[in-house]
C-alpha cells in the first residue's frame, strides 16, 4: 500500500472558493483513481490561501488487470450495428467471440486491460483534474493554455511506501511535478522537500503555515475570546466571517484594537456591519451595555513590534470607514428629526418596485390597507397596524441602508425610535421582513405580525397577478420564502385567519395597481384579466404545497396532510395544522390504526353495494332492525361518539374528536367479526348498509380517511 501526497501551490486563492475547491480536488481525483482500478483506504483535503493539498492513504501500488465481457448485437444484425459495437469496444471483428443465447448467436467482446502502476495512473488522473478544474472563475497566464484561479506556481506529487518515496513523473504546461514546496510567503519563503504527508504537515508548521482551515479558525476564535475575556468583554459570534478570515491567513496572529470614542455612539449593528464588510474585523462587545467598543483583526504574520504598526494602520483605515457611517447616521437623523419617518419615506414614490406593479409607495399603500384588515385577526389595533405599515419601509430611503442594504429594518427601528414612535412601529420596522428562512425567528408582537403578513401576502398576490410565478428551481422573487413566512407567522401565533379573504384583497389591490400602471404608461402594457377567485385558488394551492413541505419536516406524513386538506376550511392554516397533528398522533396508536382499517372495510363494502344497487345508502339505519347484540352495541357506540364529536368539532378540539372515534374501535371490530352485512333479508341488508354509512359519515366528518394509505 502507498500514500499519495499532492499540493497545488499558487498565488492567493479567494477565501470563498477554497473549501469547495479542496472538496472538488478530493472527489475528482479519488473518483478518477477508483475508475482506473486504484482503490484506497481514506483521503483528506486541505486548503490555505495559497495551496490545495490532498492526502490519499492505503492506495494500491498498481491497478490489477481487468477483464470485461460485453455483449454485442446478433451475428446476423445489420452491419451498421456491428460496426458501432466495434467502435465502442476498440476491437476488430476477428477479435470478437460468437456465443449462443436464447435468440441465436451473438457477438461477445472480451476486453482485457493490463495492470498499470500507480505512478502512471496518478499522473494521468491528476493532469485531467488540473486541466478541467471547476473554478467559478479562472485565468490563463504566460504562454501556456492552462487555466487556474490564480497563477499556478508549483505541483508537488509524491508517492511513498515501505521502500521509500518517489516523485510522480508528471508535467503540466511545462511545469514538472516535484517533492518541493514553500512555507509562509514572508516568514519562511525558502523551498524545502518532503517525503510524505506527516513530513509535509510538520515542516509546513515549522514554516509558519497551519494546513488545516478548521485549526486556523479555532486558533483565531480562542485567541480572540481570551483577549476579550481578559478585558471583561465578549466577541460577537460570526461563523461566516470566521471561516472567511481563516481563508485569508496561513499563520493567524490575532490583534485587538480600539474604536475611536467619536464612533461609539453609533448603533452596534452599524459598527459591526461596517467593520465586517469593509475590514473583515470581528466586533467586541461590552456585555453590560451591548455596545461595540473594540475590534479584533487577524494578521498573517508576526512582527517585531507585536503588531503595533499593523493595528495603527488598521485603526486609521477604520476611522475613515466609520466616519462615513457616522455621516450617514447623522444625516438620516437630521431628516427624521425635521420631517419624521413620513418625510424620510417621501422619496419612495420615485422608486419602482416592479414596472408592472408601480412604485414602492404604491406597494406600501397596499400593505397598509392589508395590515388594517389583518390587525383584528392577530390581536392588533387597525390604526396602529396601518401606521406601522406606512412607515415600515421608510429606511429604504436612508443613506445608511443605501450603503449597507443588509441593515434595512434594523435602521428603521432606530429611526422610528428617534422620531418618537413607541406604539409598535419600531418593532414592526425591523421585524416585518421576518421570518427570512426556516431558522429565522417569527415575530410575536401583534402589530409586527400584521405588517409582516401584509408584506408577504402583497408579494405573493402581486406576482401571481402579473403571472410571475416560480417555475422549477427558479424563484427570482423569493415567493416560496414568502409563502413559508405566511405559514409560520399564522401557525406560530395560532391565529384563525381565513387566508382566502386576504388573498382576494391582495389580488384586487394588485389588479388595480396593474391597471394604474397601464393607464399612466405611454407604451403598451400587458393586461391580466383572469378571475380573481381563480387566481386566489391558485395561490392557495401554492401555499398548501409549501405547507406540505413544512409539515413533512415536522414529521407529519403526506397522506395525512392530504386527508386534512380535503376537508372544508382548509384555508384556515391553524385549523388545518391542528387537525393534521391530531390525526397524525391518533394514527400512531393501535386504536387509530385499527379504526382506520375498520373504516376502510366499511367504506369498501358500502361503495361496492352502492355501485351494484345504483343507490346511495346514507339514511334510515334503525336499531329496531338489529338482529344481534353487537349491532345494538355499535348503534349505541355511534350515538355516544356522535354526541361527543359534534361539540368537539364545533370547538375545533380535534384531539377530543379523535378520542371519541377511538371508542368505536372495539364495537366496530366486534360487528365485522359477528355480522354478515349482505344478509339474505333486504330489510336487514339495507339497515346494515345504512349503519355503515353512519360510520363513514362520522369518520369523514373528522378527516378524509379515504386518502390515508395502508
Amino acid at each position: 500500500m502507498a500514500q499519495l501526497l499532492i499540493e497545488l501551490l499558487s498565488e492567493e486563492i479567494p477565501a470563498r472558493m477554497q473549501a469547495r475547491a479542496a472538496a472538488d480536488l478530493k472527489q475528482r481525483l479519488t473518483d478518477g483513481l477508483v475508475t482506473a482500478g486504484l482503490t484506497y483506504a481514506s483521503a483528506g483535503a486541505f486548503h490555505t490561501p495559497r495551496r490545495l493539498a490532498l492526502s490519499v492513504e492505503g492506495l494500491l501500488d498498481a491497478a490489477p488487470p481487468q477483464r470485461e465481457q460485453r455483449k454485442g448485437p446478433r451475428v446476423d444484425a445489420p452491419d451498421a450495428a456491428i460496426q458501432g459495437f466495434l467502435r465502442s469496444t476498440g476491437l476488430t471483428r476477428d477479435q470478437l467471440q460468437v456465443r449462443d443465447n436464447k435468440k441465436g448467436q451473438v457477438y461477445m467482446a472480451v476486453i482485457e486491460t493490463p495492470g498499470r502502476p500507480a505512478d502512471a495512473i496518478v499522473a494521468e488522473v491528476l493532469e485531467q483534474v488540473v486541466r478541467n478544474f471547476p473554478w467559478p472563475k479562472s485565468m490563463r497566464w504566460g504562454a501556456g493554455d492552462l487555466r487556474w484561479v490564480r497563477p499556478l506556481q508549483s505541483i508537488l506529487c509524491v508517492l511513498s511506501d515501505e521502500a521509500g518515496h518517489r516523485v510522480v513523473d508528471l508535467t503540466i504546461d511545462g511545469m514538472a511535478a516535484d517533492n518541493v514546496t514553500r512555507g509562509h510567503r514572508f516568514l519562511a519563503p525558502a523551498e524545502f522537500s518532503v517525503t510524505g504527508f506527516d513530513d509535509y504537515a510538520a515542516k509546513l508548521r515549522r514554516a509558519f503555515v497551519i494546513l488545516s482551515a478548521s485549526e486556523r479558525a479555532d486558533h483565531i476564535w480562542a485567541d480572540a475570546t481570551n483577549m476579550a475575556f481578559a478585558l471583561g468583554l465578549e466577541v460577537v459570534e460570526d461563523a461566516a466571517l470566521l471561516a472567511e478570515v481563516a481563508g485569508l491567513v496561513e499563520w493567524p496572529v490575532v490583534l485587538m484594537g480600539e474604536i475611536g470614542a467619536d464612533f461609539l455612539h453609533l448603533p452596534p449593528e452599524v459598527l459591526q456591519t461596517s467593520m465586517r464588510e469593509h475590514q473583515k474585523f470581528f466586533s467586541v462587545r461590552d456585555p453590560k451595555t451591548g455596545q461595540i467598543v473594540r475590534f479584533v483583526t487577524v494578521a498573517n504574520r508576526t512582527t517585531a513590534d507585536g503588531g503595533a504598526t499593523i493595528l495603527a494602520g488598521n485603526q486609521k483605515v477604520l476611522s475613515a470607514r466609520l466616519s462615513d457611517a457616522r455621516f450617514f447616521w447623522d444625516n438620516d437623523l437630521r431628516v427624521v428629526e425635521k420631517c419624521g419617518l413620513d418625510g424620510l419615506a417621501a422619496g419612495l414614490a420615485d422608486v419602482t418596485f416592479h414596472n408592472k406593479l408601480g412604485s414602492q409607495a404604491d406597494r406600501i399603500a397596499r400593505i397598509e390597507a392589508l395590515a388594517r384588515e389583518i390587525a383584528p385577526m392577530v390581536g392588533a389595533k387597525p390604526d396602529q397596524a396601518a401606521e406601522a405599515a406606512r412607515l415600515a419601509k421608510a429606511d429604504l430611503q436612508s443613506e445608511m441602508v443605501g450603503e449597507f442594504p443588509e441593515l434595512q429594518g434594523i435602521m428603521g427601528r432606530y429611526y422610528a425610535q428617534a422620531a418618537g414612535h413607541d406604539d409598535g412601529v419600531p418593532e414592526a420596522c425591523e421585524q416585518h421582513y421576518k421570518p427570512l428562512g426556516p431558522g429565522d425567528a417569527v415575530p410575536r408582537v401583534p402589530v409586527s405580525v400584521a405588517v409582516a403578513l401584509a408584506d408577504k401576502i402583497d408579494t405573493l398576490t402581486g406576482f401571481w397577478v402579473i403571472d410571475e410565478k416560480p417555475t422549477g428551481s427558479k424563484d427570482p422573487y423569493a415567493l416560496r420564502r414568502a409563502a413559508l413566512g405566511v405559514i409560520r407567522l399564522i401557525i406560530t401565533g395560532g391565529f384563525a385567519v381565513k387566508i382566502t379573504d386576504l388573498f382576494m384583497s391582495g389580488i384586487r389591490a394588485n389588479r388595480k395597481a396593474v391597471a394604474d400602471v397601464n393607464a399612466s404608461s405611454s407604451g403598451e402594457m400587458t393586461a391580466y384579466d383572469s378571475d380573481p377567485a381563480i387566481t386566489a385558488s391558485d395561490v392557495i394551492t401554492f401555499l398548501h404545497d409549501r405547507l406540505k413541505v413544512y409539515l413533512r419536516d415536522q414529521g407529519i406524513r403526506h397522506d395525512i396532510i392530504d386527508a386534512c386538506l380535503a376537508m372544508p376550511g382548509n384555508d384556515d392554516l391553524t385549523l388545518l395544522v391542528n387537525r393534521a397533528t391530531a390525526l397524525s398522533e391518533f394514527l400512531k396508536t393501535d386504536d387509530g390504526e385499527n379504526l382506520l382499517q375498520g373504516f376502510k372495510r366499511a367504506n369498501n363494502i358500502l361503495t361496492q353495494a352502492e355501485a351494484k344497487d345504483g343507490v346511495e345508502y346514507s339514511f334510515g339505519a334503525d336499531v329496531k332492525f338489529s338482529e344481534t347484540d353487537v349491532e345494538k352495541a355499535l348503534f349505541a357506540a355511534l350515538d355516544t361518539a356522535e354526541a361527543a364529536i359534534a361539540p368537539a368539532m364545533q370547538a375545533e378540539d380535534f384531539s377530543a374528536a379523535m378520542a371519541a372515534l377511538a371508542a368505536l374501535r372495539a364495537p366496530l371490530d366486534a360487528f365485522f367479526d359477528a355480522v354478515q352485512v349482505n344478509a339474505d333479508s333486504q330489510i336487514i341488508r339495507r339497515n346494515r348498509l345504512n349503519l355503515l354509512s353512519r360510520i363513514r359519515a362520522l369518520c369523514l366528518g373528522v378527516a378524509d380517511l379515504t386518502r390515508i394509505e395502508g
